[in-house]
This record gives structure tokens, sequence and C-alpha cells, in this order.
């Protein structure tokens, strides 16, 4: 971590990012560096939830950005994690990397508010089938009329994407900026639409969360509104 110069002020970020290697984590966090040095970050990187349990470091992280997707939590680390977004730290994240991390604590759910369930694909018999391709569907993110005024979100309207589209369980203490509808096809066990929250805050203690669903790939991290959303919802959620 570079020092700081004298009399200059940085706020700190913490970068964690690991797990699953499909969601590259690495090059995908890469594409934020550049954007939280801009605005004045000290940035940690780390491949691991670690630095979660060390209190006196965590005490002075001011935005935590989570690129994890599965992988699993110690207890100790999870408690840290949840103390300094309770003191004030923030914490924000994409897909699976903060949507889909550490499936063996019911606690980490509690504390982010939407879990992944599935990403329905195409047909069974397209010739996509097997392929990271059969996921990848047409689908709208939809903003919601709260989202219009929002730091977040203002000025930016519904959006197409051909990518997974999240289908997520998640509790109504979130504040849903954007939704997305999957659809009910013929093949589908489902009998009706079903709405996901795509976008989404949260509170807790006096910090603040922020997920966006959509990021499944760079292509999808480097889409204008996608892009936009996410360094508007680093900004917001940090101290």
């Amino acid at each position: 971590m570079a020092k700081r110069m004298a009399g200059e002020h940085k706020r700190t970020a913490l970068v964690v990012r690991g797990g699953w290697e499909g969601h590259v984590p690495v090059a995908a966090t890469d594409l934020f560096v550049p954007f939280l040095d801009k605005n004045g970050y000290e940035v940690r990187l780390s491949d691991s939830p670690g630095p979660y349990a060390d209190p006196a470091y965590m005490s002075g992280v001011d935005l935590i950005v989570q690129c994890y997707t599965m992988g699993t939590i110690e207890r100790e680390e999870l408690q840290g994690l949840r103390a300094a977004i309770e003191a004030g730290t923030g914490m924000a994240g994409w897909h699976g990397g903060i949507a889909d991390s550490y499936r063996n604590s019911s606690d980490y759910l509690h504390l982010i508010g939407g879990q992944f369930a599935c990403h329905p694909g195409k047909h069974p018999d397209d010739e996509d089938a097997g392929t990271e391709r059969h996921n990848f569907v047409a689908h709208t993110v939809n903003m919601l009329p709260e989202a219009a005024d929002h730091p977040i979100t203002a000025g930016i309207g519904d959006f197409d994407l051909v990518t997974e589209q999240y289908w997520v369980l998640a509790d109504n203490y979130n504040e849903v900026l954007a939704t997305t509808t999957q659809k009910k096809r013929p093949w589908d066990p489902w009998h009706r639409e079903v709405t996901s929250p795509a976008i989404w805050t949260r509170r807790w203690g006096k910090g603040r969360i922020f997920v966006a669903t959509p990021g499944h790939s760079l292509d999808v991290l480097e889409h204008d509104s996608v892009r936009t959303i996410i360094e508007r919802g680093m900004l917001w959620a940090s101290r």
C-alpha cells in the first residue's frame, strides 16, 4: 500500500477478490482500482477475507469492494466485517462477488440482504447447451421511480443486457433501485414471471451497503450504465 504524503488525506479502500475464477475477480476489480485512485483512495488488495478479522486495520477502512464468489468466511472474519460496517465502513460489490459469497454463512446473507439463487438459461435444446453462453439471456434492468433522484442511478434509464440474469432471494429491508423480471417460458417449471432486485442499497448500523447483480464478465462491467452505477455505488457506500 502506498504511503500517505505529509498533509495529504486519503480515504482507504480494501478490495477483497478471489473465490470462483469464472468471475475473473482480479481483472474485474482492476477495472475499478484506477477510479478509486482518482477519487483519493489508498487501495489495499487482498486475495482472501482475512483482513476482515483485523479490527485495528478495519477501523480505518472507508470502503470495502468485494469480488469473492462462493468460498468460505471464518467466524472471526465475519464478525470483523459486520463490526466494521456497523461502525461506518461502506461495502460495495457486484454479481456473485457480493451476492453469492460465503454460502456457509446465513449471517453474511442477513448482512447483504440478497442471495443468488439461479440464472435460468435458454431452452435445454439450444445450441449453446453445456456452455457458459447457455446462461446468457436477453433481459432488461428496470429502474424504479425512487431511482430517478438517487445519487447512484440519477439520469440512468432502463437498459438491456445479454448475460446472466440473477434470480435473487431477498428481504424487504433493502432499498431497491432497479429490478429485473424473469419470464415464464414454456419449458420453465415456475408458473408466472418472477421479479428480483437488480440494484439495491442497505443501511447497517452507521454503514452503507451497495449491491448490483449485473457483472458476470468484463464486457458487462464495461457497459456504460453498469459501470456508472458501480462507480457511483462505491462512492455512495463509502464512509
